[in-house]
C-alpha cells in the first residue's frame, strides 16, 4: 500500500511539472515566476514524499 501511495504521488510531481511547461508556453502569463515557484514547490513536496515511501518499503523488504 505506501509503495503504491508513493508511486502516485511520483506521478503526481511529474503531471505538475508537464503542466506548468504547457501552461508557459500557452499562456500570455505576466507573473511566470510565481506560477514556477510554486510548481516547483509543490513537484518537489510531493516527489520527496512518494520517494520516502517507496525508499523505506525497500529497507524493510531486506
Amino acid at each position: 500500500m505506501r509503495r503504491e501511495l508513493g508511486k502516485w504521488l511520483m506521478d503526481i510531481a511529474k503531471y505538475i511539472t508537464t503542466a506548468v511547461i504547457l501552461a508557459s508556453i500557452f499562456a500570455g502569463l505576466e507573473q511566470k515566476w510565481v506560477l514556477y515557484a510554486g510548481s516547483i514547490i509543490a513537484a518537489s513536496v510531493t516527489l520527496g514524499f512518494g520517494l520516502m515511501l517507496v525508499k523505506d518499503l525497500k529497507k524493510k523488504e531486506e
